[in-house]
């Protein structure tokens, strides 16, 4: 599969058209009121998130990111710190991972929670803030959404200019289900930290990957965060996957993504239903597909865990009538109600990305689409405790696997020609 890779100045006004967001989504998530924490920053005070802090090092983040901001004099030079000591945050969680930086302790190197935990306490520390020079709850919330961003790799994306490299772009996302088990990590989110700027070698020669993490949150997907952080990229990338924890024991590459949000609570303990907003939904789709080469991806040897090719959604057939499943994919005008990778936000993340291809023109010349990890489990007997050998066997594991299927379907596509 080759392609010619498009300037962005010729894709320049249908990306403006993929990324734009309904008018109601166009803000992002209504903040809690100025000095109250949200549900998911009032888990920092349980055991568990203190002790994953002060055993990677992480535990001074909040403390100095206070001490900065308590130097800006207004809200430019506030700007200004959020942008740097966010993107100071992530750089910092990529080198640990990496083995680049400071272990700060004797957490596994692997282990993407630090940086969950630690950014929790930077937006707790925004949202009680109360500057000398004021600050309106609209400057707030955008501080809090650069933040966000900047901590998460979404604005530290960068393809070297002149680097004649192939182009990986890979997302992962924070833990979640906190509330059943709050030791809870995402391999997914351990993933992108771990190949965040890595070169992979292929037969055609070798490919950078940049990544980004997601928050797992309804509202942050209904304000366009997706399409804000891919839409610059997709035209200049050769492969795209988005990566989340899925099924005990095995991978999937997800055929379908469905348009279709099941509620389950999020992050924030929130719950949605109904069908993905999205932009122009006069002409939104009820189902797309994976352009990843899910055939050679399945049938290669990646690593330990089995590899399917996923294929099961469940619709509402056309003409109406109760949901059913479908293995083989869904049935002409039918109506979505879990995608191949169900009905929560890795099935959206999914849809979302593979429509903004789609609507960029790309579909016939972009390999993209999701990956399911297995579920990254503790070992037996393990209950209390926020790591032991197998748990972080098991996310090495994973993580040497996504960078395996990332390899198989970079030499499974032909590189871009420019």
């Amino acid at each position: 599969m080759s392609r010619i890779r498009v300037r962005l100045n010729v894709l320049g006004l249908a990306v403006s058209a993929a990324l734009a967001v309904p008018a109601t989504a166009c803000a992002s998530p209504a903040p809690a009121p100025a000095g109250s924490p949200t549900v998911e920053e009032q888990r920092l005070d349980q055991a568990v998130p203190r002790e994953i802090l002060r055993r990677s090092g992480f535990d001074d983040a909040a403390p100095e990111f206070v001490r900065a901001l308590a130097h800006a004099r207004s809200y430019e030079q506030a700007r200004r710190t959020v942008a740097r000591e966010g993107s100071a945050l992530w750089r910092r969680a990529v080198r640990r991972a990496q083995g680049r930086g400071p272990a700060g302790g004797d957490l596994s190197r692997d282990d993407d929670r630090p940086l969950y935990w630690a950014r929790l306490g930077m937006t707790r520390e925004v949202r009680a803030w109360q500057p000398e020079f004021g600050l309106t709850d609209g400057r707030r919330a955008a501080l809090l959404d650069l933040l966000e961003r900047t901590s998460r790799g979404q604005t530290d994306i960068r393809y070297p200019a002149g680097d004649r490299s192939r182009r990986v772009l890979l997302t992962g996302f924070d833990p979640f289900t906190l509330d059943r088990d709050i030791r809870i990590s995402n391999p997914s989110g351990a993933s992108a930290l771990a190949l965040d700027g890595t070169v992979i070698e292929t037969a055609e020669g070798p490919a950078r990957v940049e990544s980004a993490v997601f928050p797992v949150r309804w509202g942050d997907f209904a304000a366009g965060t997706v399409e804000r952080t891919l839409g610059p990229y997709l035209p200049r990338v050769d492969l795209f996957t988005t990566v989340s924890q899925g099924r005990d024991g095995r991978f999937d590459i997800e055929r379908t993504n469905g348009a279709w949000r099941g509620g389950f609570p999020d992050n924030d303990t929130v719950s949605r239903t109904g069908t993905v907003p999205v932009a122009d939904p006069e002409t939104q789709p009820q189902w797309t597909g994976t352009t990843l080469p899910y055939a050679a991806v399945v049938a290669a040897r990646t690593g330990r865990f089995p590899v399917y090719d996923h294929t099961e959604v469940t619709e509402v057939p056309a003409g109406g009538g109760s949901p059913v499943v479908r293995p083989d994919g869904p049935s002409p005008g039918s109506s979505a109600r879990a995608g191949g990778g169900g009905d929560y936000l890795s099935n959206e993340i999914a849809y979302r990305a593979t429509l903004l291809r789609d609507r960029l023109g790309l579909h016939g010349t972009l390999p993209g689409g999701h990956v399911h990890t297995p579920v990254l489990r503790f070992g037996a007997g393990n209950t209390t405790g926020v790591t032991d050998p197998e748990f972080v066997r098991n996310r090495l594991d994973i993580i040497d696997q996504v960078r395996s299927i990332v390899t198989v379907a970079l030499n499974a596509t032909e590189p871009a020609r420019d």
